[in-house]
This record gives structure tokens, sequence and C-alpha cells, in this order.
């Protein structure tokens, strides 16, 4: 599986921006995704992830109401829909994919990961 993550770039804080994760190869339709941070100086953080079903997870509770995960399996597309942002959600987000059930708040679980886009919030 291959991954693009696209969709970053600069907004004023309470902005928005959608984040896609592009895939091709596989079946990504029986993957579960996770969107993945890292701020500068700052280890990476689980943000939100999705079942093949779409079930969905947050990790990061500072996301909780304002970021929406979501998947269309027909485009092999996952979103990550980030609204009101703020300045500390300034990072470069990494869409990641497992063929794994569980453990998706850990990178370790995932097998492909795509090359990270950045996202940065002024205030």
């Amino acid at each position: 599986v291959q991954l693009q993550a696209s969709g970053g770039g600069l907004v004023q804080a309470g902005g928005s921006l959608r984040l896609s994760c592009a895939a091709s190869g596989r079946t990504f339709s029986r993957y579960a995704v996770g969107w993945f941070r890292q701020a500068p100086g700052k280890e990476r953080e689980a943000v939100m992830s999705i079942s093949w079903t779409g079930t969905y997870t947050v990790y990061a509770g500072s996301v909780k109401g304002r970021f929406t995960i979501s998947r269309d399996n027909a485009k092999n597309t996952v979103y990550l829909q980030m609204n009101s942002l703020k300045p500390e959600d300034t990072a470069i987000y990494y869409c990641a994919a497992s063929s794994r059930a569980q453990g998706m708040g850990v990178a370790s679980s995932y097998e492909y990961w795509g090359q990270g886009t950045l996202v940065t919030v002024s205030s």
C-alpha cells in the first residue's frame, strides 16, 4: 500500500483544513487508517484512526469536537477534517495504514506510512 498525504498548508487560528490520505496498491478498504502528527521538538502522537468498517477513535484529547475522520473506500481515501484550528495544532501530519484490528493508537501497529503534510496555524 502506498499512501499520499496532502491538504496541509498555512491557516489562521480558527480556520479549517481538510487533509487527505490517498492510497494505492492493495485492497485499501480492509485497512485501518490513522493520522499522527509531530510538532517541532515533540514526539509523534496519534490523532485519530478509523477502522475499515468506519469506526473511529480519538487519541488526542485536544482535537475532540474539532477534528473528524472519514473514509471513502470507493476513492481509496481517508480524510481528516480539522476545524477551529489552534496554533498548537501546528505539526507535520502523517497518515498510516494497518491490517490490524487493535492498537491503532500506537505507531508501531502500522505497516505503511505516507510522507507527511505540514500544517501551520498562525495566531
